[in-house]
């Protein structure tokens, strides 16, 4: 796909001092750049879930580090098995904010926020990331969104926080700082791929994203799984196996897919209905318990969603 054929279709153009918005992209072209998008929302719904299930027999310093190195293999692999080319030297620098970002920032630092908090808790930095994510994309690429869209991001966002909070008792936690840095660095990791998937496919730059870690992260799962006790079970293999390949590659793969297509600020919208789902994962597998406001709030966030999609 060319890049301005892929350019995101919720900015808006600003003629003669005004600002004017595009035309709508066709409904095909929005379904298939919404699909994957959403895709990858429900893959990194289980994110939290499956950490707390690696922590059961990991260290967080080796949870992290073990599902880069996992995650990496996958992606080196696919990159070496296509003989795809190293990317071109002005996208370096992005690809290293991708991976200081979405995967060594927002990892460590969720991971570190759910020793002490629990995913309900935790969600609380997923319904801040679409309008941080809105924000940042925003500022590093100029686009300039309808006011609609940002009222009804603003709406979804605060009827998700509320719903968060008030799940997990309004308490503040001691992993709070831990999540908003999680919140800002995983906003310009998210920015940053969603303008590089526009000239090289998304999976290639969560792929190169992965790789460039590579370095940091073998010696360092090697020291953390010296420094810290190892009790793997089941949970522990499946949670760290999902972080590894569900989480950090193949959502995140469809999602830039997504973002490349729909833009990424409309795309980062689809992530309000994260929340909602990581509290339902966390009941089924977890056993954590969700109030009767649960479906109150998902209809209100679906219909916060349709606004941001219309504009």
């Amino acid at each position: 796909m060319r890049a301005q054929d892929s350019a995101t279709a919720d900015d808006t153009i600003a003629v003669s001092g005004a600002t004017t918005a595009p035309t709508a992209p066709a409904s095909g072209a929005a379904l298939s750049g919404a699909l994957p998008a959403a895709l990858g929302v429900v893959a990194f719904s289980l994110t939290f879930p499956g950490t707390a299930w690696a922590l059961e027999g990991l260290g967080p310093w080796s949870v992290v580090t073990c599902r880069v190195v996992l995650a990496a293999l996958v992606a080196g692999g696919a990159l070496l098995a296509l003989r795809v080319v190293p990317p071109q030297r002005c996208h370096w620098p992005g690809l290293l904010v991708v991976a200081a970002g979405v995967v060594v920032g927002f990892p460590l630092l969720t991971t570190l926020a759910l020793e002490t908090a629990t995913t309900s808790h935790a969600a609380v930095v997923v319904g801040l990331l679409p309008l941080t994510t809105a924000v940042v994309s925003a500022w590093r690429t100029g686009a300039r969104p309808s006011r609609r869209f940002w009222a009804a991001a603003l709406t979804g966002a605060a009827v998700v926080i509320g719903f968060a909070v008030q799940q997990s008792g309004g308490a503040p936690t001691t992993g709070d700082l831990y999540l908003f840095g999680a919140l800002l660095v995983c906003a310009a990791g998210y920015a940053e791929g969603g303008r590089l998937a526009r000239s090289m496919p998304g999976w290639q730059v969560i792929g190169w994203a992965l790789v460039a870690c590579v370095p940091l992260a073998v010696p360092g799962a090697a020291f953390a799984l010296y420094a810290e006790p190892v009790r793997l079970g089941g949970h522990a293999v499946a949670g760290l196996l999902w972080l590894a390949v569900g989480s950090q590659f193949v959502g995140l793969v469809v999602w830039y897919r997504g973002m490349a297509a729909i833009g990424v600020a409309r795309a980062s919208q689809l992530q309000l209905a994260q929340p909602l789902l990581t509290l339902v994962w966390s009941v089924l597998l977890l056993g954590e318990h969700i109030g009767p406001a649960a479906p109150v709030a998902a209809v209100a966030v679906l219909v916060c969603i349709g606004v941001t999609q219309r504009g």
